[in-house]
C-alpha cells in the first residue's frame, strides 16, 4: 500500500521560511517523479514544483520560481520543498504526489498517488 505523508506545515510570517517533507512508502521511490501541489480555500489545486526520479530535472510554477526549491533523498524515500520569502498568497494546503511518468507530473490529474496534505499559513 502506497503512503505519502507530508509534514512541516505551520504558521509563518510573510518573508519567512518553511521546509516541507513528504515521506513515501510502499513504492520504489526512485522510479517515481514527485510533485508538490497546493490548494487555497475556494481555489483549484495547482502545481507548485516537481522533480524527476533521480533528481536530475526540476520544474517550478512561475509563482514560486526563485523562492521555492524541491529536492529529494532517495535513500530516505523523502522529497522536500524549501519555501523562502513566503507571501500571504502562498497560504494553502500543500500536497505531495507521485507519478511514474515525469512528463505528466505537472498535472494533478496525471498523478498516481497523493498525500493528505499539510497546511501552510502565511500571515501578513
Amino acid at each position: 500500500q502506497v503512503q505519502l505523508v507530508e509534514s512541516g506545515g505551520g504558521l509563518v510570517q510573510a518573508g519567512g521560511s518553511l521546509r516541507l517533507s513528504c515521506a513515501a512508502s510502499g513504492l520504489t521511490f526512485s522510479n517515481y517523479a514527485m510533485g508538490w501541489f497546493r490548494q487555497a480555500p475556494g481555489k483549484e489545486r495547482e502545481f507548485v514544483a516537481r522533480i524527476s526520479g533521480r533528481g536530475r530535472s526540476t520544474d517550478y510554477s512561475d509563482s514560486v520560481k526563485g523562492r521555492f526549491t524541491i529536492s529529494r533523498d532517495n535513500a530516505k524515500n523523502t522529497v522536500y520543498l524549501q519555501m523562502n520569502s513566503l507571501k500571504p498568497e502562498d497560504t494553502a494546503v500543500y500536497y505531495c504526489a507521485a507519478d511514474v511518468d515525469f512528463s505528466s507530473s505537472r498535472y494533478a490529474g496525471g498523478m498516481d498517488y497523493w498525500g493528505k496534505g499539510t497546511l501552510v499559513t502565511v500571515s501578513s
